[in-house]
């Protein structure tokens, strides 16, 4: 790959490395320059251009990224499209993440241009969460770097392996001793219960007993017989000798115990068995916490079906420990209680603007009109926003707002009605955004009129969305060209609220390019609205009013 400046009759089919503004015309960073692009920064002056020019063998960077991508994936693991060089991978059910290190680093040693970033081992994750990005640094890289790691990926294990949750029942036997504060009784079972459902498994009904060996063993073929998959016993005291009442109640139940204690703390003292092939766990006194423990990291790989001998248990100590300290505070007992979670993404609300008078479009009102299903424009619009990952939506009314409303009938949507709807579509974008609750972490600002925008599209915008990364604005793109909608992290909300006029939140983007990730959209539905008659006519067949024809 050639990088630097480059004269403008020597730059076409290079990559632009830096964004230009020019009248009328943004050219992003990243964009593959054409004559029209050329001919542009001719236009404003421009004799030359700093842009990287790929070389025979040297691979682009989104083709990069989705060939290191389709060498990393595994079962359960779905690669999002390429965007500037990056494709995240996302877990398609809960579960618990392997990952190799050794072939994660033979990778990221392999060549700077090449990243991959993950998850820890044993990371328990849900649906849809992202399990690693995989980022190419340069522009291209080079054929040959690329094809070692495919080859690599070839031979032996891959890197990655999800081990969805399996729906298992829970039983649990509780032994108590005179003096013992039924609080703590009803504790332990709601932090077990809180557990077991984390994992996607079934608590069944508890059972209590006196704190004796044979009441124990009784307890425990009583749980069997109900269909218990995994047995727990709480014991009244903590145990301290793999022969004290808890595990001798397992051993009399017919089983055995195969380990005592574990490295990682709190949840030293647990106490692993089985009764047959169920796997039977006499809990440490940890356990009647929420807070994470040991008997989470033991939980979740029974509930993956992974097995749990001494030897595993052995060789968790490296990151087991979990105690709360002063320098590293954790509140725990708020946290969720499965080990080394995957965090959780803030969440990203919806603002779908449906207030304006669609004076543009009259005799039609542009929201209302319906396709040839029956269905009105705001609805597919609306439909298209509740199968994205967008919550909660808020639909801002002005104009007609009682129609809207009728339209939309149960959907799960917030309404906001803004009284000052007439005073352009800062006064909707105002209402929309002052109804967001707090724990929002940014808006996606959709118009009622293009329904040709897909949930999986504003899933995108909302995966590439991270203030971390320096992503707080994230706009789609087609081919070059800045579309709609946009996603707007909470710190711009207050400059929002104080727009006026009827220029929207875009007048924004240009005090605040440095925070904006453009988001190539391979479809120009971000660029279409349709407030017009002759722009319905544009719809696909399906779509357009019957009046349209």
């Amino acid at each position: 790959m050639i990088f630097g400046d480059l004269p403008l009759e020597e730059a076409l089919g290079a990559v632009l490395a830096h964004s230009h503004r020019l009248p009328g015309r943004m050219l992003r960073k990243g964009l593959v320059l054409d004559e029209a692009a050329i001919g542009a920064l001719r236009e404003a002056g421009r004799t030359d251009v700093i842009a990287a020019r790929l070389e025979p063998g040297d691979v682009a960077e989104n083709e990069a990224a989705a060939r290191l991508a389709a060498a990393l994936g595994a079962p359960g693991l779905n690669a999002g499209r390429a965007g500037t060089g990056r494709v995240n991978l996302h877990a398609e059910s809960a579960g618990l993440l392997r990952v190799d290190a050794s072939r994660v680093d033979f990778i990221n040693l392999l060549h700077e241009a090449l990243t991959v970033a993950t998850l820890p081992d044993y990371s328990v994750v849900s649906a849809r969460d992202m399990v690693a990005t995989i980022k190419v640094i340069p522009f291209a890289v080079q054929g040959a770097v690329l094809d070692r790691v495919e080859a690599a990926s070839r031979e032996g294990t891959g890197a990655f392996a999800l081990h969805p949750f399996r729906p298992l029942k829970v039983g649990l036997a509780l032994s108590e001793l005179p003096g013992l504060k039924q609080s703590v009784t009803d504790g332990t079972i709601a932090a077990t219960r809180q557990r077991v459902a984390g994992l996607g498994g079934t608590l069944l009904t508890p059972l209590t007993c006196p704190h004796e060996t044979d009441a124990i063993a009784a307890a425990l073929r009583r749980l069997l017989a109900d269909g218990a998959e995994i047995l727990l016993v709480a014991g009244a005291s903590a145990t301290v000798d793999r022969r004290d009442v808890g595990p001798e109640g397992v051993v009399r139940a017919g089983g055995d115990i195969i380990h005592f204690g574990m490295p990682v703390d709190p949840g030293n003292l647990i106490c692993v068995g089985r009764v047959g092939a169920v796997p039977a766990l006499v809990l440490p006194g940890c356990a009647r916490s929420p807070k994470a423990n040991g008997i989470d990291w033991v939980l979740s790989r029974l509930f993956a079906g992974l097995p749990v001998g001494p030897a595993d248990i052995m060789r968790m100590g490296v990151g087991g420990l979990l105690k709360d300290t002063d320098v590293r505070p954790l509140p725990r007992a708020k946290a969720a209680a499965a080990p080394r979670a995957a965090p959780k993404r803030p969440p990203v609300a919806a603002v779908v603007l449906a207030a304006g008078k669609s004076s543009r479009m009259a005799p039609f009102n542009k929201l209302l009109v319906t396709d040839r299903g029956g269905k009105p424009m705001i609805c597919r619009v609306v439909d298209n926003v509740l199968s994205s990952g967008a919550r909660p939506i808020i639909v801002v009314t002005g104009h007609r707002a009682d129609d809207v409303r009728a339209a939309l009938g149960s959907r799960p949507v917030t309404f906001v009605h803004a009284d000052d709807f007439a005073h352009g579509l800062s006064a909707s974008l105002k209402a929309g955004i002052a109804a967001l609750p707090e724990q929002a972490s940014a808006a996606l600002v959709c118009l009622g009129d293009m329904p040709l925008v897909t949930g999986r599209m504003l899933d995108r915008l909302i995966e590439a969305f991270d203030p971390d990364e320096g992503r707080h604005i994230v706009v789609p793109t087609h081919q070059g060209r800045a579309g709609n909608p946009i996603l707007w992290s909470r710190a711009f909300f207050p400059d929002m609220l104080a727009l006026d006029g009827d220029s929207g939140a875009r007048s924004l983007l240009r005090r605040h390019e440095e925070s904006v990730a453009e988001i190539e959209i391979g479809d120009d539905a971000v660029l279409r609205d349709f407030d017009t008659v002759d722009s319905l006519a544009t719809l696909p067949q399906r779509m357009r009013p019957v009046e349209i024809g």
